[in-house]
C-alpha cells in the first residue's frame, strides 16, 4: 500500500464531531480495546489531524495523525492500525511471526507467503479469511507489518503452508513512516524566531544585525562556543517521526494535462455511428475523425468543392444556431470542426507519473495567485488550487517559508470543501514564479496572477 511514494491531498485538524465518530469507529473495529485505551489512542484535546492521500496505485486513503505520529488509516471504509499503534497495543491483532530477512521484501511491497511463516510451539493463531493480522519478527514481539489473511488458519495448514498467506497493507519503514524531523519554532518555548535569535545573541553564540530596515541577519557565529561543540544530534525515535508528503523524497514531476471534449445528449446521434455514447470523452483528433467519418459515410462532401460539407438534419441540429436553420446549407471543414468543438462539453485529463489518468468534466482551474491587504497595510500573497496539480499546500508553504523567510499559513480555501490555500507575508510572486515555472516545470498557461509581481525598483 505505502511501498512507493504517495500524494497528499489535504492535511487538516480534526473536528470535534469527527473525533467522536473516530472513537466510535475504533471501538467497533477493535472491541478488545477498553474505553481507557480508546481514549489514549484517540485523545480528547491533543492535536489530531486527518491526512487524505492517494497511494501510488491511486487508492484514496485517510490517515489519522496524533502528536505527529500516524496512528490509524482508513481504506475503503475499513480501519487499520499503524505499526506505531501496535507497538503500544501489541495484542490488538492476532500476530504471525516471520524471519527478519523477510521484512525487506515486505517493505518493498511484497505480500507474506506462507513458507515464510515461523510456527511457534503453541501453533498458529486462529483466524478466518479476511481477518486483520499483525506480523512480527522472530525474537521481537513488536509488530512490523499489518496484513489481511488471504485464507483461514485451517486452510493454511491444509495447503501445507504453501502459497500466499497475507495481503500486506502497511509495514515499518514504508512511506507512511518517512525519516526526518522538522523543527517548528512556534512549538518551542521561544514561539518566535526573533526571540530565539535574541537569546542566542545574549549567550554570545551568534551576532545579529539589522542590515536593512525590518530585516535581521546573522552576521557571525561562534562555532567554538561550548553550547555548539557539545551539541549532539539526538537519535530519532520511531515514535517521534511525523507524516510528511510521501513524494517529497522524489523530485516533483508535473502532471500531463490534456484537453478533452465530452459528448452531450443533443449530439449523441452525430457520434453514435462511430461507437461513442453520451458522456464519452474524446480528444480533438478523435472529434475530427468522427466528423470526417460521418460526412463520408453519409455522402455529405460537396461533389463540386471538396472543401465544403453539406449539412444534413443531424448536423443542422448539432452545429447550427436556431436562426441559421434552413439558411446555412454548407460549411467548410475547418468551420464545421470549430463549431462542433464549441458545442461539445469541455473536459480534461490529468495524468500523474505512475498513476492512472484522472478525467473530469469542465476546465481545469489554474493555480490562482492573488494579493491581499492585511492589518497595518501589509500585503500577503495567497495561492489556491495547488492540489489539482499534485502539489501539497503544506509542502509548498514550507518551501516558501524557508526561501522567503516569511511566515506562512495553510487554511481551507473559501467556497471549497476539500481545497486548501497558502498565505505568505509580503508580495512573493517572484519566488512563486521561480518555484512553479522553473523548478516544478508547470506550464505558464495553468498559472494566473504572475503579472502581480512587484516591479523592479519598487518597494515590495
Amino acid at each position: 500500500m505505502f511501498a512507493k511514494a504517495f500524494r497528499v491531498k489535504s492535511n487538516t485538524a480534526i473536528k470535534g464531531s469527527d473525533r467522536r465518530k473516530l472513537r466510535a469507529d475504533v471501538t467497533a473495529a477493535f472491541p478488545n480495546l477498553g474505553a481507557n485505551q480508546v481514549s489514549e489512542l484517540v485523545p480528547g484535546k491533543e492535536e489530531l489531524n486527518i491526512v487524505k492521500l492517494y497511494a501510488h496505485k491511486g487508492d484514496a486513503v485517510t490517515v489519522y495523525v496524533s502528536g505527529g505520529n500516524p496512528i490509524l488509516f482508513e481504506l475503503e471504509k475499513n480501519l487499520y492500525p499503524t505499526v506505531y499503534t501496535l507497538w503500544s497495543y501489541p495484542d490488538l491483532l492476532p500476530t504471525f511471526t516471520t524471519w527478519p530477512l523477510v521484512l525487506e521484501k515486505l517493505v518493498g511491497g511484497a505480500d507474506l507467503m506462507l513458507p515464510g511463516l515461523v510456527v511457534p510451539p503453541s501453533g498458529l493463531p486462529q483466524v478466518e479469511k479476511g481477518d486483520l493480522c499483525a506480523i512480527a519478527l522472530v525474537g521481537n514481539r513488536a509488530p512490523v507489518a499489518i496484513g489481511v489473511a488471504v485464507m483461514s488458519t485451517a486452510e493454511m495448514l491444509t495447503a501445507g503452508l504453501k502459497g500466499r498467506g497475507f495481503s500486506v497493507r502497511h509495514t515499518y519503514q514504508d512511506h507512511l513512516c518517512p525519516e526526518g524531523q522538522q523543527l517548528d519554532i512556534k512549538k518551542s518555548s521561544y514561539k518566535k524566531l526573533s526571540k530565539f535569535l535574541q537569546h542566542m545573541q545574549q549567550e554570545h553564540i551568534v551576532q545579529v544585525k539589522e542590515l536593512s530596515k525590518g530585516v535581521e541577519s546573522i552576521v557571525a557565529v561562534d562555532w567554538k562556543h561550548p553550547r555548539i561543540t557539545s551539541f549532539v544530534i539526538p537519535e530519532l525515535s520511531l515514535t517521534s517521526q511525523t507524516v510528511q508528503e510521501g513524494s517529497r523524497e522524489q523530485p516533483y514531476h508535473p502532471p500531463d494535462i490534456k484537453s478533452l471534449y465530452c459528448v452531450p445528449a443533443n449530439m449523441t446521434l452525430l457520434f453514435q455511428e462511430s461507437g461513442h455514447k453520451r458522456g464519452s470523452f474524446l480528444e480533438t483528433s478523435e472529434v475530427r475523425a468522427v466528423i470526417i467519418s460521418y460526412a463520408k459515410k453519409n455522402d455529405l462532401v460537396d461533389a463540386d468543392n471538396k472543401n465544403l460539407v453539406k449539412l444534413d438534419p443531424v448536423l443542422c441540429d448539432c452545429i447550427l444556431e436556431k436562426n441559421e436553420q434552413h439558411v446555412v446549407l454548407k460549411l467548410p471543414w475547418d468551420n464545421l470542426l470549430t463549431r462542433c468543438l464549441g458545442k461539445l462539453q469541455p473536459a480534461y485529463q490529468v495524468t500523474f507519473p505512475g498513476q492512472e489518468p484522472i478525467v473530469k468534466k469542465g476546465k481545469i482551474c489554474p493555480i490562482d495567485i492573488t494579493l491581499a491587504q492585511r492589518a497595518s497595510n501589509k500585503k500577503v500573497t495567497i495561492i489556491r488550487n495547488l492540489e489539482a496539480y499534485g502539489l501539497d499546500p503544506c509542502s509548498v508553504a514550507t518551501v516558501l517559508q524557508q526561501r522567503c523567510q516569511a511566515s506562512t499559513t495553510v487554511t481551507p480555501a473559501p467556497g471549497s470543501k476539500d481545497s486548501l490555500q497558502v498565505q505568505i507575508q509580503g508580495n512573493q510572486v517572484h519566488q512563486l514564479s521561480r518555484l512553479l515555472l522553473d523548478e516544478y516545470q508547470l506550464p505558464r498557461k495553468y498559472i494566473q496572477g504572475l503579472e502581480k509581481a512587484p516591479k523592479p525598483g519598487k518597494k515590495k
